[in-house]
């Protein structure tokens, strides 16, 4: 029996170089996004591999479980989910509107804690024992400081660092692992989508294609945190040890055009 990945984010970025990399390993997929052309264009590309499209946009309340939900009346059951999906905002926290913050919290943080839940039991209780299984969220390396003129960006993929690296504790045992990708710039529509094109770390970014591998090579390892680039783990490394507003200052400078 072939096993499935579900991705996130999908139809671009990194979620679309994980569809490559896992279908190359051998795993069925369930591709999620907002734009159904982008998906089709996606599996045609992947030729006759097994893909499953479904479309969903998580920034809508109650959108992970729905999506949980087709993936069941489908009779699918889930071995890997890649929790890719994604956005940031880039200005002050009180003059970006709080509708897209909300949107931003619901997609980062809800809709990843959401789909993590429901996807876990099966995962646990899946019959294939020969192949890595598990979550694989993306974070980055904003999850490290605090980041002003990013301020909720920053909170959320924090967030999703911590939340990953304790349900990795739990599931010591299972079989099931966890795995958080964090990097740093990667060449996507991210700093468009955020209105950030302005930043100093647009002008250092890694591919996408770079990236999803390091991401998809950790988590077949079974690695707790992969930071993709020898300069990303140095700042990292270093945010471990200065004071959280130094970081501050830092990741407000490099926001500065």
């Amino acid at each position: 029996m072939k096993p499935t990945a579900l991705i996130t984010g999908a139809s671009s970025g990194i979620g679309y170089e994980f569809s490559k990399l896992f279908a190359k390993a051998g795993y069925g997929l369930i591709i999620v996004a907002r734009s159904e052309d982008k998906l089709i264009k996606l599996k045609e590309e992947l030729g006759d591999h097994p893909v499953l499209i479904l479309t969903q946009d998580l920034s809508k309340p109650g959108a992970a479980k729905e999506l949980y939900e087709k993936v069941r009346q489908q009779g699918r059951t889930v071995e890997v989910l890649i929790n890719n999906a994604g956005f940031g905002l880039n200005g002050d926290f009180d003059e970006l509107a709080m509708e897209k913050q909300q949107e931003m919290i619901q997609v980062n943080i809800t809709a990843l804690t959401e789909l993590t839940h429901y996807f876990l039991k099966d995962m646990k209780n899946a019959p294939l024992f020969d192949i890595p299984k598990g979550v694989l969220n993306v974070a980055s390396t904003a999850a490290f400081q605090p980041g002003p003129k990013m301020a909720v960006y920053y909170a959320s993929k924090a967030y999703v660092l911590s939340f990953s690296e304790a349900l990795v504790e739990e599931l010591r045992g299972t079989g099931v692992t966890v795995s958080t990708l964090c990097p740093g710039a990667t060449e996507t529509n991210f700093f468009s989508t955020a209105q950030a094109d302005h930043i100093k770390l647009r002008n250092n970014t890694m591919s996408a294609e770079a990236v999803a591998r390091a991401g998809f090579l950790g988590f077949v390892k079974g690695k707790r945190v992969v930071i993709p680039g020898a300069v990303n783990k140095s700042g990292a490394y270093l945010a471990k040890f200065m004071p959280r507003s130094t970081g501050a200052k830092i990741a407000h400078y490099v926001d500065k055009s």
